[in-house]
């Protein structure tokens, strides 16, 4: 789980996306970012999050967000962003982390 906080900008959203590339080179297939104490996330920070889940599902992988329950209820920031922008039915979102490593569990409907 690579556990992301604060902004996911121009400046931070590399770092995410070297996280996940470090990930995929050391042969992890399935990835749960921890967005969940994201406060701000712009168009670079979804580029990041759209890149992450093709470079998941290029190596029959799996790529899940985690946002609070009531965040991916009622619209945590980074929930707004991708609906706003059309993209958050792409992405499998789970309220906490034992929900996102369940292989049981159903994501959260878009």
């Amino acid at each position: 789980m690579l556990q992301v906080s604060g902004e996911m900008d121009l400046v931070t959203s590399p770092a995410v996306r070297q996280h996940v590339h470090d990930a995929v080179a050391d042969g992890r297939r399935s990835v749960v970012l921890d967005l969940s104490e994201v406060r701000f996330c712009d168009s670079s920070g979804v580029g990041v999050l759209i890149a992450a889940r093709r470079l998941m599902r290029s190596c029959q992988g799996r790529l899940r967000l985690i946002l609070p329950a009531q965040g991916a209820v009622d619209g945590s920031h980074v929930n707004r962003v991708l609906a706003a922008l059309g993209v958050r039915r792409l992405f499998e979102v789970y309220p906490d982390l034992s929900t996102a490593v369940d292989e049981a569990a159903a994501p959260l409907s878009a």
